[in-house]
């Protein structure tokens, strides 16, 4: 119930509205968002590559509203590829679909998204197309198979192991050799579709984490190892240590070696977690969100977990 009540939060106007004023908000999000520009996040970047993780950037902003709106996101994905190149930082792209202008016209969002990706690809760097909700599945999964018909492949998905339609999906994406980034699920959706209880969610994810294991596996002369900004096949995205033990002792079990497993956790949360198995040998990568449209995505991590909306009441208790 509480969660449900947060995301509703997270896409209202008038939460935003109000929660936006407040300044300890933000300086409560800034635990989760590492800055409101590009140049505020480059030292954050630096830090964590200086201590051996890997990086994923996110420009924060998502359903927007205008054409205008959709190619000024666009603008700032490109010049954030070529700011990261000037300065020699390593990190990898995450974005939304949403921001790009799915929601007014799929065929923008492609060719918005393929700019970027064949950027990337000059510059050699990756870019992870990050799973929405369910209304923007399937056109997300087309712009992505559309994407890799054309011939690139410095792009990836994201699976949500909430889904009951996950395994179908990870299936047919494992026949195009994709690059995969697990997670639970960060959204509010029906019982018709989704999981409602969350072992049933664990469940699903250990199953979906084997069954891309046992494809790498299958094909052990294809399987890619971490290298800067490239990920490999598969990249678990939990904070959840059981799923990554889970993770860890499967992989073992099915011969795929530590350099092809990666872990993905999200800045500002179990930053002890990630040095410790960056420490084991495994490339550990790090989420990191910035910019000023900070609200829907701090409203979903403090749905995520009751630590999270506990560090925020305390501020608001304080204040």
């Amino acid at each position: 119930m509480l969660r449900a009540f947060l995301l509703y939060l997270s896409r209202a106007a008038w939460a935003r509205r109000l929660v936006t004023r407040w300044r300890f908000a933000r300086r409560a999000a800034a635990r989760f968002v590492a800055g409101d520009t590009l140049e505020q996040t480059l030292p954050v970047i630096r830090g964590l590559n200086e201590a051996g993780l890997y990086v994923t950037l996110d420009h924060l902003g998502e359903n927007v509203t205008s054409q205008v709106e959709a190619e000024g996101a666009t603008g700032a994905y490109l010049q954030m590829l070529q700011t990261l190149a000037d300065q020699g930082v390593s990190a990898s792209v995450s974005l939304k679909l949403t921001q790009l202008g799915l929601a007014l016209d799929k065929g923008l969002a492609l060719e918005n998204l393929r700019r970027i990706v064949e950027r990337a690809a000059q510059l050699g760097n990756f870019v992870r197309i990050d799973m929405e909700d369910s209304p923007w599945i399937d056109a997300t999964l087309e712009i992505y198979y559309a994407l890799r018909d054309s011939g690139l492949d410095n792009v990836g998905v994201v699976i949500q192991s909430y889904l009951f339609r996950s395994e179908a999906d990870t299936r047919t994406l494992l026949k195009r050799k994709a690059r995969i980034r697990l997670v639970k699920g960060a959204y509010d959706e029906p019982p018709q579709i989704a999981y409602a209880r969350k072992k049933d969610v664990d469940a699903n994810f250990d199953r979906l984490t084997a069954l891309i294991l046992d494809a790498m596996a299958e094909h052990e002369h294809d399987i890619d190892v971490a290298q800067g900004q490239r990920p490999p096949i598969l990249a678990v995205a939990t904070h959840d240590e059981k799923r990554i033990d889970f993770a860890k002792e499967y992989a073992q079990r099915v011969g795929v070696s530590r350099g092809a497993l990666e872990f993905q956790m999200l800045f500002g949360i179990r930053n002890e977690l990630q040095r410790r198995l960056a420490a084991q040998g495994y490339p550990v990568r790090v989420y990191i969100p910035y910019g000023t449209e900070w609200y829907p995505y701090f409203m979903r991590r403090l749905a995520e977990r009751p630590a999270n909306l506990w560090f925020f009441l305390s501020n608001l208790l304080r204040r």
